[in-house]
C-alpha cells in the first residue's frame, strides 16, 4: 500500500467513525426509549457507512473531469518514474524540479508536459481524502456531546450568525430551535439475569443530589465493590451503589473527561475479581460475552448492564425541532463558503473549475442522504415529544377553607383523613365524639372516584377561600 493510499484509507476510517458516533453507534446496547428505536435502523445504518458511501464516493471518481485529473496525475508519476529508472534519481530534485541538464531529452520533455498538465491536478487519492475531509468538517462542527447544536455559520472571521430580520428587540440563545429534556436522576434498583441463571443485583445505597434544580458539581454512579456478594443458595449477586461526586483521589485517577465510562472499565476488572474462584458460575455471568462493539470488541454483560444502568439514570438530551432543515441550509453555506474556493477556481481556470463542481455535487448529494438519516431520528424524537401526554392519575389538595362546610362532618368521621394529617406533621386536635359519630348519606370523597363533589363545589364558590 502506497502512502497516499493509506493517508486516504485513514480519512474514509475517520470519518466512517464520526458517523458511527452521530448515529450513537456506542449506545447500541441500550434497549429504552429512543436507542430501542434506533436499534432497528442501526444494521441499514452500517450497511450504508460501510458499503454504500465508500461505493458511491468511489463511482463518482470513477466518472467525468474528476477522472481525468486522477489519469493526469497518474501519468505524471509514471512519467516521473520513468526519468528516475532512465536518467537517474538525481534527474528530478525533492521538490519536482527537472535537472536542467536533462531539460533536452526525450524523457525531460515528456515529463515537463506531463508536469504543465498535471499542475491543477490531483491524484486519485488526494481528491478521495478532499470529500472526506469537507464531509468530516461539517458534520463535526455542529455535533457535540449526543447532540447537534444549533450554531449556524457567518464566515471564516466571524464564525456565528444569528436569524435577525430586522426586529427593534429580538431574544435569541444557542439552542432557540431545539426542545431540552431533562431526564431527572431515578434511583431505581437494576435487575439482570445472565444465560447461566445468574441473577445480579444493582442497588442504590446512597444518593447525593441537589435540591430545587441547583447546578452542583458533577455526580456518578460508582459501584462499592467491596461490599459486592454472593449467595449461593439464591444464586444471586449483589452490587451495591452510590450516586455522588468525585472526591479529590478519585478525581485524579479519572480525570476530567469520559468519567463514568472509565469508572465501569475498573469496575469491569475489579467485580470479577472480587467474587473469586469460589464463586465461578457469578464470575461466568459477568464475563460471559454480551454483544460485539462497533469496533469488533468483546462487551461483557456486567459492561453492558452497567452502562445501561448508568445511561438510563443521567441521559439529558436536545432534541431539534427541524433538523433536516437546519443542516441542508447549513450545507448549502458550507459548500459555498468552505468547499468553494473562489481564488483557487481562478487560478485553476475552466478547464479544472468542472471537477471542482463535481466534488461539490458529491458533497451535497452524501451530505444530503446523511441528513435525512439524521433527520428521521430526530423527527421521531420530537414526536413523542410533542406527542400529547395521557393524564393516568389526578389529585386534589385543597385548603379547607375552599370546601363547602356541607362536607366538614363526612371529612371530620373519616379516620384515614385523620391519620394522613398525623403522618404529615399536622396535629390536630381530634374532634368532638359527635362529629366523628356523623355519618352521611353520601359516598366519601377522599375516594377517587367520588371526588368530584368537593373539586366541583371548591371550584364552583371562589367567595368560599379562607380568609385566616
Amino acid at each position: 500500500m502506497t502512502t497516499a493510499t493509506a493517508n486516504s484509507s485513514k480519512h474514509v476510517t475517520k470519518f466512517q467513525q464520526l458517523l458511527r458516533e452521530l448515529f450513537q453507534f456506542d449506545c447500541a446496547d441500550l434497549d429504552f426509549g429512543i436507542y430501542r428505536i434506533m436499534n432497528y435502523k442501526r444494521d441499514a445504518i452500517e450497511k450504508f457507512i460501510t458499503e454504500k458511501l465508500p461505493a458511491d464516493v468511489s463511482e463518482e471518481l470513477d466518472r467525468g473531469i474528476l477522472r481525468q485529473q486522477a489519469w493526469v496525475a497518474e501519468t505524471l508519476e509514471e512519467t516521473r518514474q520513468n526519468v528516475i529508472n532512465g536518467l537517474g534519481s538525481g534527474a528530478i530534485d525533492a521538490e519536482g524540479e527537472l535537472n536542467d541538464g536533462y531539460v533536452d531529452t526525450p524523457l525531460g520533455r515528456a515529463y515537463l508536459n506531463a508536469k504543465a498538465a498535471a499542475k491543477y491536478s490531483r491524484s486519485r487519492d488526494a481528491l478521495e481524502a478532499s470529500i472526506y475531509n469537507h464531509l468530516s468538517a461539517f458534520f463535526s462542527r455542529y455535533y457535540q456531546d449526543g447532540d447537534f447544536i444549533s450554531t449556524r455559520r457567518y464566515g471564516r472571521n466571524q464564525k456565528y450568525a444569528i436569524p435577525y430580520n430586522g426586529e427593534e428587540v429580538y431574544l435569541h440563545w444557542a439552542n432557540s430551535d431545539q426542545y431540552y429534556v431533562k431526564t431527572g436522576e431515578r434511583f431505581h434498583d437494576y435487575d439482570w439475569k445472565a444465560p447461566n441463571g445468574v441473577v445480579t443485583h444493582f442497588l442504590m445505597q446512597t444518593a447525593r443530589v441537589e435540591q430545587n434544580n441547583v447546578k452542583g458539581d458533577k455526580r456518578f454512579f460508582l459501584p462499592r465493590v467491596a461490599e459486592t456478594k454472593w449467595n449461593e443458595n439464591a444464586r444471586a449477586v449483589v452490587i451495591p451503589f452510590e450516586y455522588r461526586p468525585l472526591n479529590a483521589k478519585e478525581q485524579s485517577a479519572y480525570g476530567n473527561r469520559n468519567q463514568q465510562d472509565k469508572i465501569i472499565a475498573e469496575a469491569v476488572q475489579e467485580i470479577p475479581q472480587r467474587l473469586g474462584a469460589n464463586a465461578p458460575e457469578a464470575v461466568a455471568a459477568m464475563t460471559g460475552e454480551r454483544r460485539l462493539d462497533s469496533n469488533g470488541q468483546s462487551v461483557s454483560y456486567l459492561e453492558h448492564h452497567l452502562r445501561q444502568y448508568t445511561r438510563k439514570n443521567t441521559s439529558d438530551f436536545f432534541i431539534h425541532k427541524d433538523l433536516s432543515g437546519f443542516l441542508n441550509r447549513e450545507l448549502d453555506f458550507y459548500i459555498k463558503n468552505e468547499a468553494l474556493n473562489l481564488g483557487d477556481l481562478i487560478i485553476a481556470g475552466e478547464n479544472m473549475a468542472g471537477g471542482w463542481f463535481q466534488i461539490v455535487q458529491l458533497i451535497k448529494i452524501i451530505g444530503a442522504r446523511i441528513i435525512e438519516f439524521l433527520a428521521q431520528i430526530e423527527t421521531f424524537q420530537k414526536m413523542l415529544w410533542e406527542k400529547r401526554k395521557f393524564i393516568v392519575e389526578t389529585q386534589y389538595c385543597i385548603t379547607i377553607g375552599n370546601i363547602s362546610a356541607d362536607f366538614y362532618s363526612e371529612i371530620a368521621a373519616n379516620d384515614a383523613q385523620w391519620a394522613e394529617w398525623r403522618e404529615l406533621g399536622i396535629d390536630y386536635p381530634p374532634p368532638p365524639p359527635e362529629i366523628r359519630s356523623c355519618k352521611s348519606t353520601q359516598p366519601s370523597p377522599w375516594t377517587p372516584d367520588t371526588s368530584a363533589p368537593i373539586s366541583q363545589t371548591a371550584c364552583s364558590r371562589p367567595s368560599m377561600i379562607s380568609t385566616e
